[in-house]
Parts: structure tokens; sequence; C-alpha cells
């Protein structure tokens, strides 16, 4: 397992992978060490070949892992045996042919301005609590950001002068966020609870549970579901739905794709299209409106 752990430094230090992902990784190759292990009598992973990987995938799908957990472990074994052969551990990937499984896409519901704003408006901020909470979400739906850097995101990540942030985005990657001035009001009187605080003078990150400590995901995903489960019926009211949010509502007021898609912190443009597909209620008013036979 030495070469597990030099590939897991590899990610960190060279590909500049956050140490979230790189714990998937981790994750992931211990789950198929253990398939190799118990299936095959296997304990090197330099010595397995493509029919075992096709076996665990198997596995995996009668455990009830959806294809998209199952492409994401396959591709970090890919990475992996990639390594592997860079450095001269195996001369031939057994890997290299697979192909990811296609995968349904779930459809994602973003919230709607109205739900957004009750919950905003239910908020009681007279406490810490109360304000942190609203930061979060404000956070989460002024600018885009993921879970993870919010999570991340530190007190002097806050430029004031320049009215933006800086956003520690995916492989290390930065990028500068505007911020709007509802959030910036709410941010500034949630600075002025946060110093007085117990417990947060020990780190500088910029949400704290309500022991003072830094946040994790966990946290983060209750504390949304919490606040969206009483106004919406959605079947997800997931951190990323706010990020989700964001940019439909952005796309929809007219926003230019371009500026979005920095904004999100997109590679490609394909990613932010996903936002742009028009939602359920908009095609059945557009059919109501035009087809002949819809009219009474």
């Amino acid at each position: 397992m030495d070469n597990v752990a030099a590939f897991l430094r590899y990610l960190t230090s060279e590909k500049n992978y956050s140490a979230q992902t790189v714990r998937a990784y981790s994750k992931d190759i211990d789950g198929f060490a253990l398939h190799c292990s118990d299936a095959y009598g296997l304990h090197n992973l330099s010595k397995v070949h493509y029919p075992m990987l096709r076996d665990y995938i198997i596995v995996l799908s009668k455990l009830g892992l959806t294809m998209r957990s199952i492409n994401r472990k396959c591709s970090a074994l890919k990475s992996l045996y990639a390594y592997f052969q860079k450095i001269g551990i195996v001369e031939v990937h057994p890997f290299a042919q697979h192909k990811a499984v296609k995968a349904k896409k779930a459809f994602i519901t973003p919230f709607s301005i109205t739900e957004l704003n009750t919950v905003l408006e239910q908020i009681d901020r007279s406490d810490f609590v109360g304000l942190r909470d609203a930061t979060a979400i404000e956070l989460l739906y002024g600018t885009g950001i993921r879970q993870a850097e919010l999570i991340g995101l530190k007190t002097s990540d806050i430029d004031w002068a320049q009215g933006q942030m800086r956003v520690l985005g995916k492989r290390n990657k930065e990028r500068l966020v505007p911020i709007i001035p509802a959030l910036a009001d709410t941010l500034k009187h949630y600075m002025t609870q946060r110093k007085v605080y117990p417990g947060t003078s020990a780190h500088s990150f910029l949400l704290v549970t309500n022991k003072g400590n830094k946040t994790y995901p966990a946290f983060v995903y209750r504390l949304i579901k919490t606040y969206f489960r009483s106004v919406s019926n959605k079947i997800s009211t997931s951190p990323h739905v706010l990020r989700h949010s964001f940019a439909t509502h952005m796309l929809d007021a007219g926003a230019d794709i371009n500026v979005v898609k920095e904004i999100l912190g997109h590679e490609s443009l394909a990613a932010t299209q996903e936002y742009t597909k028009v939602q359920l209620p908009k095609v059945q008013d557009a059919y109501r409106a035009a087809h002949p036979r819809a009219k009474k």
C-alpha cells in the first residue's frame, strides 16, 4: 500500500487536489482493494486484471450504488493505474479501455425566488446562530459557490474595498467572486458578531458551528435542509440546489453565460450550459399560450 500512499501524495502535491477529494480517492481505492482480497485473495493491486473491475462494478450495482457513484470509483482507479504505469509499477494499464457507463443525469429543480425570500425572511437574526445561518444561505445563493468552497472561506478572503471575495475552488484554483450589497450587509453584521463569539479566535474560517469550530459538510447540509424543507416540496434541498438556483436565476434574468461560468468556477462552458435547460413550468406556459388546441 506504499504505492497507494505515494499516489495520494501525488494528487495533493502535483495535481493540487483538495483534501476532501484525496480522501474520496483513498476510500474508493480501499474499497476495491478489499474486494480483490475477499473475492480473489489478491493483496497486491499491481496484479489486477480488467475482469476484476467488471466484477467489482457488478457487486457495487447489486449493493444499490448509482451509476454516477460507480463511475466516480472507476475514475479513481483509472487514475491510480495511470500513475502506476507512469512510475513503472505496471507495464500495461489494466483499465485503460474501460468506458464510463452512461448514467441518467438527475434533474435538479432550483428553488423559486419566493421560496428563497420566504426562508430568508423567516430566519431570526437576533442571535448569532440565526445570523450565521442566514449568512450561509445568502453566500450560497448570492455567489453560487460550492459547499466545500463555503466551508473553506476565511475572514481574510473578504475584500471589502473591492466588494469581492477570494474563493478557493476545485484543485486549489482561485477565483474572485463579486459580493452584492445585500450580502455585504449581512456579512458585515455577521462579522461583528463573530468577533465576540466564543471559540472563534482559534481559527480564521468565516463560518463556524454553534461551538465556534470550523463547519463541515454534514453541518452545512443539515442547515440548508432544515430551513428549506419547511417551504419547499422539492425532492432535493441540498446546498447544491442553491448553487443551481443562483445560476438558473442569473441566466433567466439575461446574464451573459460566460460571466456566470467565471463566477461558478466552471472549466468548460458545457458545465454552465446545463443550467440553461428550460424549466417545466415555462414549457407548460409556452405550450398553453401557443398551441391552437390548448386554447379554450
